[in-house]
């Protein structure tokens, strides 16, 4: 039986998983690394410390001749290498908002409404484009150095085959996919004045990219298939691979996520359209601190207590946490409002709250964030869709209970959830014709392990006092920027 190694590359750690071709996860070995923030809004990380962790994962899981390999990890990050091959500087991530300003030149320069004609999104702070401006505007000389710029899961694969690769689904959060065409727009790099040949080959994300070296233990020879944006990556994971079935992650940010069959426009900008794994398309919403504002609240107010301490405290307490509500923007934010300079916040707060008040107001604004987002993506008709939530957060009852209750959905959780990296996995078994496509591979191997029903608890009141605050917010953030 064949043997399929998942490699993702995450915020807070890589994970590596080995499954069989009936899905079931034979291995597994995860690694954290630092993150850094050396400014105020700034967010990077050491891409060497990504292959460290990975050399770690694929030392544990010992085995050296898998059938393929498929990488996944977090978007729109920039890798710049020299002429060498050697990183520039730190890699920018998806959650540095530096780039409010190059975000606005790239719509002035090539057209506000030609960028979405083509990419189907506006250039956010998070995506790569911008940071590659911004390297321009700012750090001219590493500019001048630069020769290649990778995401980040395609900097470890070239670390593993030497070559320069990416796929559809990461590339079209660059802000320079052509997300019809699938292929980079010659338009947009030639009116930023960007060297089209820095940017890696395009693939679909089911395609042979290269062969391993023999290095991490790996033997040389090993089919490394393209592999999936983290959240593309998810959603071959969760089966999220045809319309009407919605993909909620409760990773660090939270995505809803949804399979669509061709490319649709979001007139408000308020949600992602990217190409997908399955060699489609899908929408997103994504909200930038859900598992992130969760992990914040323990760290700061329980000290580093186990996450089921937490959830209990917060259970114990009911529906509207007292009348405190919470605004989970801790660094800024995408869907819906795309304000980078939104800020977080206790609306409420008085002495009669106290750890567990504020734990359940967290818990509910990070659920009320992820509505807004379903809402963006289905509208009314939310009750109708097909609810599979994965991540870190979907093993926790209690928060499955609160997304069912406020989504009025079932939910249903995964016998397998590794997110990204079974994915990615999955993918690589598509890619050397274990299976003949993404949807035949997910019929073998998702499956799910519990569904949970909507209580009856009614959380429209709490959700309407949080979707009162959001514009007074944003209006207050604006003018004290920080």
């Amino acid at each position: 039986m064949a043997k399929l190694l998942g490699i993702d590359i995450g915020t807070s750690g890589c994970k590596v998983i080995l499954i069989d071709e009936t899905g079931k996860v034979l291995k597994q070995a995860s690694a954290e690394y630092p993150l850094s923030s050396p400014q105020p809004l700034w967010s990077e990380q050491n891409p060497e410390d990504w292959w460290t962790g990975v050399e770690k994962c694929l030392a544990e899981i010992g085995e050296p001749n898998p059938d393929a390999i498929g990488i996944a990890g977090q978007m729109h990050g920039a890798v710049f290498l020299d002429e060498n091959d050697a990183v520039i500087r730190p890699a920018i991530l998806w959650n540095d908002q530096r780039t409010a300003e190059e975000c606005a030149e790239i719509d002035a320069t090539v057209g506000k409404a030609r960028m979405r004609d083509i990419t189907f999104n506006p250039p956010l702070t998070g995506f790569q484009l911008p940071k590659l401006v911004w390297l321009r505007n700012h750090e001219l000389s590493k500019y001048s150095q630069v020769r290649s710029l990778l995401l980040p899961k395609d900097y470890i694969r070239f670390r593993l085959t030497g070559e320069k690769v990416t796929e559809v689904s990461d590339a079209s959060g660059t802000s320079m996919l052509d997300v019809t065409t699938r292929d980079w727009s010659k338009e947009i790099l030639a009116a930023l004045e960007i060297d089209a040949t820095i940017l890696p080959r395009v693939v679909e994300s089911d395609e042979v990219t290269g062969h391993t070296k023999a290095v991490a233990g790996l033997s040389a020879g090993i089919p490394v298939v393209g592999g999936g944006g983290d959240q593309a990556a998810a959603a071959v994971g969760t089966g999220a691979v045809s319309p009407g079935i919605i993909s909620v992650s409760l990773g660090t940010s939270g995505v809803v996520f949804t399979s669509v069959e061709k490319p649709i426009y979001d007139a408000t900008d308020a949600t992602h359209t990217f190409c997908h794994a399955n060699r489609g398309w899908h929408r997103m919403g994504v909200m930038l601190s859900c598992g992130g504002a969760v992990r914040w609240l323990r760290d700061t107010l329980f000290a580093d207590s186990p996450f089921d301490d937490v959830t209990a405290m917060a259970s114990n307490v009911p529906v509207g946490s007292g009348g405190l509500t919470f605004a989970p923007y801790l660094a800024g934010e995408r869907t819906p409002q795309n304000d980078p300079y939104l800020r977080g916040a206790w609306v409420g707060l008085t002495l009669a709250a106290g750890r567990a008040e504020m734990a359940r107001a967290v818990f509910e604004g990070v659920t009320f964030g992820l509505m807004d987002g379903y809402r963006a993506l289905v509208g009314e008709g939310a009750g109708e869709a097909e609810v599979r939530i994965t991540g870190g957060g979907a093993k926790s009852p209690f928060w499955a209970q609160m997304i069912a209750d406020v989504f009025q959905a079932n939910c249903a959780s995964l016998e397998t959830d590794e997110g990204p990296a079974f994915g990615a996995a999955i993918l690589a078994g598509v890619g050397v014709g274990i299976w003949p496509n993404v949807s035949v591979a997910c019929a073998a191997t998702v499956r799910s392990r519990a569904v949970t029903v909507p209580s009856g608890l009614d959380y429209s009141e709490s959700y309407g006092r949080f979707s009162e605050i959001s514009a007074p917010l944003q209006k207050w953030c604006t003018r004290y920027r920080s």
